[in-house]
């Protein structure tokens, strides 16, 4: 391969299945030259989805800066490290100080390369890094290690600033919040991307100068039918019914303006009769199907249910608002509601009190939708999968994440790990596009491609 010894590169440190490296990729327009990683199988997604970049599975230790930029100048080095030693999510494990340290292979970077432009990428905890005492963080030394990682920097002739961002603010749908620093050495300011998107009861948003928030609703594959929770082969756990109760009360029952799913790819309901299960589906921009006895027909309207362990008391999300935080394993459910017109039938209940556990196929619940009275009839749930997740964090719509670049298949729950993992592309796309805007490519806009 012959080198451009005069071309500035890119470097992706901690590349993983490749977030940062896409977001690069949309400001610029190329692939980011080099990418580091230890883990085999984030490389081969990385390889599936950036061929032409040169990449290194092995510790960013172990990767020596000066042999592989191989003297060219760098205009970017981006680094992700391993961030559940500072995450509030951790609980009370024990602290590791190898994974703890991974931060202070930038400092590597800055005294032997110098790039021009240096961005971290990490949880909001990461301004506590302190030193350890009996295996976890020095309560009483909270922030030190953080301030002399700053100092470091300085010291090596860069100009830093950080800053906490949410990825709704940039055009992901997902409200993911992570702190990013900045350092450069090259004289010009740090510059931070100004927020394209916002809620839409914002002044700006409503004058037409930002976008509204993308919202969950957008990423949801609404082709894939939602299983009734009343006829499982194993039954759905207690705190798993009560929550689902809790969203049906908050975002269907008592919510003045329910989501309602409309044609979107045709949502299949499941019915399940004396003789087994029988599947009808019907747009609602298509003239109504026969209509047996029995009065099946009617909306579907939707939220998320949330499946945390522990306490969590919540009630979900709605589907008209960004999805909150993807994990490496994913808590969030699609819970659909089938309801019918309501003809004065009994509900199961009263609407003046408290909201029922579910514990059989009991029908309960009234709904007004334009005027109309309906009555819930079935709920559905699944959990979100791999292809709506990564639309939720924002990658592109032909990103590939079921198979690595050599066509072996990755199961779901890799998919879900590597898109728990990564980090928006839009934060990269934006941070880039502020900062390096001399590197960047006109700004085009792409549309998800439901179900694709």
């Amino acid at each position: 391969m012959q080198l451009d010894l005069f071309r500035e590169i890119i470097v992706d440190n901690f590349a993983g299945g490749g977030g940062a490296s896409s977001g690069i990729e949309m400001a610029t327009g190329l692939n980011v030259d080099i990418a580091i990683n230890h883990d085999p199988a984030a490389i081969a997604m990385h390889k599936a989805n950036h061929p032409d970049t040169e990449h290194y599975c092995e510790s960013v230790w172990d990767v020596d800066p000066q042999k592989v930029v191989q003297g060219r100048k760098v205009a970017l080095c981006w680094l992700s490290p391993d961030c559940k030693h500072f995450s509030k999510a951790k609980g009370g494990k024990p602290v590791s100080k190898k994974i703890k340290g991974l931060a202070w292979v930038a400092l590597r970077w800055a005294a032997t390369v110098q790039p021009r432009v240096i961005i971290l990428e990490n949880v909001e905890e990461f301004k506590t890094w302190g030193p350890i005492k009996d295996g976890k963080p020095d309560p009483n030394r909270k922030g030190y290690t953080f301030k002399s990682f700053v100092h470091q920097f300085r010291k090596h002739g860069y100009e830093i600033e950080w800053k906490e961002l949410k990825a709704c603010d940039y055009g992901a749908p997902t409200t993911r919040k992570r702190l990013f620093l900045i350092a450069r050495c090259d004289g010009r300011s740090i510059e931070w991307p100004e927020p394209t998107h916002g809620d839409p009861s914002e002044v700006n948003v409503q004058l037409g100068l930002k976008k509204p928030y993308r919202t969950a609703g957008e990423i949801i594959d609404w082709s894939i039918p939602a299983p009734s929770i009343f006829n499982r082969k194993i039954p759905l756990k207690e705190n798993s019914l009560i929550r689902i109760a809790r969203g049906l009360k908050k975002y269907v029952i008592e919510s003045d303006n329910p989501y309602i799913v409309e044609d979107k790819a045709c949502f299949v309901q499941h019915y399940y009769t004396h003789q087994g299960k029988e599947t009808r589906a019907n747009s609602l921009h298509r003239p109504l199907a026969t209509i047996p006895t029995a009065n099946r027909f009617g909306l579907v309207t939707a939220f998320l249910a949330k499946h945390y362990g522990g306490n969590y008391k919540g009630a979900g999300i709605g589907i008209d608002e960004p999805l909150h935080t993807i994990t490496m394993r994913d808590h969030h459910a699609l819970v659909t509601a089938f309801l019918i017109k309501y003809y004065g039938q009994g509900v199961g209940q009263s609407l003046h009190e408290a909201l029922h556990t579910i514990p059989t196929k009991d029908r309960f619940g009234l709904i007004t939708v334009a005027g109309e009275q309906y009555r819930i009839t079935d709920i559905g749930m699944r959990m979100l999968q791999p292809h709506e997740l990564f639309k939720a964090q924002g990658f592109p719509d032909n990103y590939i994440i079921d198979r690595d670049h050599e066509g072996n298949k990755y199961p779901k729950t890799q998919q879900v790990a590597r898109c728990g993992n990564s980090v928006p592309p839009p934060f990269a796309e934006a941070l880039v596009r502020s900062n390096l805007p001399e590197l960047c490519v006109e700004k085009y806009e792409y549309k998800a491609v439901v179900g694709s």
